[in-house]
């Protein structure tokens, strides 16, 4: 699992300027079932994203493809880690470490 933190690298007002093309993008990874939760940070610096994969460069590859990117707002910082323990809501993603 991926954890991807954005930050703005541009005013706001410009990340609001492309937020209709950032949320279909987000819609679209969200039917495909690479994402499972997204949301802005606080205080409104950016946003974090929960990504489901195992390949990194597919999850470098969705990141550039955000219209924030492309549009030069946004920044991304791309964690992966494994996800020993989850809700039980949440067992279908749980993963186990490499050995």
């Amino acid at each position: 699992m991926f954890v991807l933190e954005l930050t703005y690298t541009a005013p706001v007002e410009r990340a609001d300027a492309l937020m209709e093309a950032h949320l279909a993008w987000l819609d679209a990874l969200y039917e495909e079932g690479v994402f499972i939760a997204s949301g802005r940070k606080n205080p409104r610096d950016g946003g974090v994203i929960l990504a489901v994969g195992d390949d990194r460069a597919r999850i470098e590859e969705i990141a550039a493809a955000d219209p924030f990117t492309v549009g030069g707002v946004c920044a991304y910082r791309i964690t992966e880690f494994f996800t020993t323990r989850t809700a039980p809501a949440l067992a279908a993603y749980r993963q186990s470490p490499p050995a």
